[in-house]
């Protein structure tokens, strides 16, 4: 069944991110204060942005486990995932994700995301969400305050503080959660412990996860290519944050975070078992075992108060952080070889670690110029990166017992792009400018990036790529934004304003480097690679009030020199290679309109006290320049609409889901076409029950209807004749449960 005509105008007419009614005295919706959008802490009403914020208390309501349940209800942002092994993948804002998104935990970016190949994909889900508090999406271009990646848009993770548990006269906590999930067998365990005194403060934060594969709504079970039930697969993950805080003033205090997460993941890939038609082989047994972690340790300084002509405060903090991932996969398999079969073992490595310094000053004045206030923020970003890269491999013949490192058309090891150093460092300036008592401000910023990447050739990368030559780069960018927001009553006001956004040429782009003389095709460096860039206009209207609130904005926003990685070039005149390149060929362009808005009905009848009812909705195109076609990461229309009831000790909410049909794809090839997607609604219902002091109970149930849908995010474009289209179905109905205990 289609979403009604009625549900889906309610759904564009009320809209929001948060559907519980905020208890007395917590700030409600707009009211919420952020630090994303400038940099300083301002409430969401007085940003020039479009600003999402998911705090705990939601996270925890929503039963939120991942990034795919963290943006759940958030049109406009879209979780990516493939089918098969390696799951969640991507966050996309406003159609646009991967690296081109910047992804930070307190300010410090996450790993790159990298692929090659069936066998190797690198992500960026490295963030544990019960270790946070809140977090922050900054959408369209954010170049002027946090330069390369934030192309698209910023996620912001913060972490959470001993301040969050102590204070007003208590010196110590501690909390517990349980939990268990159906669509993916899953359990899920954690605690919080918090201390402190007058000057000396603590927290530790630990969690556990196990489970297995997501559920789909596949019937076709087995082995091999015409399966579509999801591979069979085993997860464990787990965490720990720590942070010490010393405050020997009430105007300043010194911080030490130690953060680590980890995850493990091993799948029987049953689909990849059978005859392989590109080979010719039957494989008998297909294996994965992923593992990823990331570990930071971050020493901080925040002071207040000062009084000097340069700051009122300053803050800064100095950062490691290593990430590994390591992806092992096996085949066992049957080659035919004349008048006779072949039994042999293929095993492969994948290695992808990172390493990064960086320093982070940040500082803060307010002063005035007559009638005009000025808040200017101001500070330096500095980062040095090493990336490494590496595939390894043997082949067994089990019936001789041979090992070999041949496995066509690799000779391992080898990397596909040399040992990697990246330099980036950063000034960048901005005014809040308020005039008229502050009811109109312009927001200008402006950000310098210099970028330098340094390539180290091993012996591993000269061996595979004997006469490639690779190149270092250096470039320098420079983003510029203006904000504006005008409240031209208490409860009204417009915000808007203009950005650009900048990726810097990736490492991999530049100095690609394999030679497959099986295939006949070689992929060579790019030292002329130019950063990609994006030019975005945004205009939106605001009211906030004690009956309710709303949001509607407008976006447009032009994207240049995307890089296509591995682009045909030609051939070679001396070998007959074809060859390969990434370069600067795509422009785009994105626009859309995004719509918040929520109500409270205790301001309308004492009666109605507790009752609210919020949603969101999106609707954008978006467009290659270059070619005239549809973008298929551009979602079509999506929305969401909630009705929730809330008492001190127990609440409910009803929550609906809508897109409509994904029917704006790529063209498809002559004589063939791309499966459209259908539209859908579903619905989510939640409960919540205090049954005693500091213990709470949440329940949620999903997909009530047990309907079979196909979200945005987990469908590649594919033919509309495939067999396995179920593959790509979301989960039927699921129920997930959880008890916290605080003391």
């Amino acid at each position: 069944m289609r979403p009604s005509l009625l549900s889906v105008s309610l759904a564009l007419c009320l809209s929001s991110t948060s559907v519980i009614a905020a208890p007395d005295g917590a700030p409600r919706d707009l009211d919420q204060i952020v630090v994303t959008a400038t940099r300083t802490e301002r409430a969401i009403a007085d940003v020039p942005n479009t600003v999402d914020v998911i705090d705990r208390a939601r996270m925890d309501a929503l039963l939120v486990r991942d990034i795919a349940d963290l943006f759940r209800y958030e049109p406009g942002i879209t979780v990516g995932s493939s089918f098969g092994r390696f799951g969640l993948n991507d966050i996309r804002i406003r159609g646009l994700g991967g690296n081109r998104v910047r992804i930070q935990t307190d300010g410090i970016a996450v790993p790159d995301a990298f692929a090659i190949g069936s066998f190797s994909n690198a992500n960026r889900n490295f963030v544990d969400l019960d270790t946070l508090k809140r977090v922050e999406v900054v959408r369209g271009p954010t170049s002027a305050l946090y330069g390369s990646d934030a192309l698209g848009g910023v996620v912001s993770f913060v972490t959470k503080d001993p301040a969050d548990y102590l204070g007003e006269g208590r010196t110590a906590h501690f909390g517990t959660k349980l939990g268990v999930t159906s669509a993916d067998e899953g359990l899920f365990a954690g605690a919080t412990a918090a201390f402190g005194g007058e000057r000396w403060s603590g927290l530790v934060a630990v969690s556990h996860r196990q489970g297995q594969e997501t559920g789909n709504m596949g019937e076709v079970g087995g082995t091999g290519s015409a399966r579509t039930q999801a591979n069979p697969q085993a997860y464990a993950g787990r965490s720990v944050l720590g942070k010490v805080v010393f405050a020997p003033s009430e105007t300043q205090r010194f911080k030490l975070t130690v953060e680590g997460n980890e995850d493990d993941v091993d799948t029987d890939v049953l689909t990849s078992y059978g005859l392989q038609a590109l080979t010719g082989a039957t494989n008998t047994q297909v294996l994965g075992e992923d593992h990823q972690s990331r570990a930071r340790v971050t020493f901080g300084h925040e002071i207040g108060g000062l009084s000097s002509a340069l700051a009122d405060s300053v803050d800064w903090q100095l950062y490691r952080q290593d990430s590994r991932t390591r992806q092992d996969s096996v085949e066992v398999r049957r080659v035919p070889s004349g008048g006779t079969v072949i039994r042999d073992r293929r095993e492969r490595a994948f290695h992808f670690d990172q390493r990064s310094y960086g320093l982070q000053a940040n500082a803060r004045k307010t002063f005035e110029t007559g009638s005009v206030d000025h808040a200017i923020a101001y500070g330096l970003d500095i980062e040095r990166t090493e990336t490494k890269q590496k595939r390894d491999g043997r082949r067994i013949f089990l019936d001789t017992g041979v090992v070999t490192n041949v496995m066509l058309p690799d000779v391992f090891p080898v990397r596909d792009f040399p040992i990697s150093d990246t330099t980036r460092a950063a000034l960048y300036v901005q005014d809040e400018i308020g005039f008229a008592d502050g009811a109109f401000r312009l927001v200008p910023a402006l950000r310098v990036d210099h970028y330098r990447l340094d390539p180290e050739v091993d012996t591993i990368f000269r061996e595979d790529n004997p006469t490639t030559q690779v190149a270092d780069l250096r470039e320098t960018s420079v983003s510029p934004k203006l904000g504006v927001v005008w409240k031209f009553s208490d409860a009204w006001s417009l915000f808007g304003g203009y950005a650009r956004g900048f990726r810097a040429p990736p490492y991999n782009d530049v100095n690609i480097g394999f030679t497959n003389f099986m295939f006949g095709y070689t992929a060579i460096p790019n030292p002329d690679l130019r950063s990609e860039t994006s030019d975005g206009l945004e205009l939106g209207l605001r009211f906030a009030g004690d009956v309710g609130y709303a949001s509607l904005s407008s976006y447009y926003t032009q994207y240049d020199d995307f890089i296509e990685s591995t682009r045909y070039i030609g051939d070679d005149p001396v070998t007959g290679l074809m060859i390969y390149q990434s370069q600067n060929v795509d422009d785009a362009r994105i626009r859309g309109v995004e719509f918040k808005g929520g109500l409270y009905f205790d301001t309308f009848a004492p009666a109605l006290e507790g009752w609210s009812l919020q949603g969101a909705a999106a609707w954008s195109r978006g467009e290659d320049r270059t070619t005239g076609e549809a973008l298929g990461s551009v979602d079509p229309l999506t929305a969401t609409l909630g009705v929730a009831f809330a008492r001190e000790a127990w609440g409910a909410e009803l929550i609906g889901r809508f897109a409509g049909r994904r029917d704006r794809l790529p063209a498809a090839p002559a004589g063939s076409a791309y499966f459209e997607s259908p539209g859908h609604a579903l619905l989510d219902l939640y409960a919540h029950w205090r049954f005693a002091p500091g213990t709470r109970v949440d329940v949620g149930v999903f997909n009530l209807a047990d309907r079979k849908v196909w979200q945005a995010g987990l469908v590649p474009v594919v033919s509309a004749t495939s067999a396995t289209l179920d593959r790509y179905t979301a989960p039927g109905r699921n129920v997930a449960v959880s008890l916290s205990v605080d003391f």
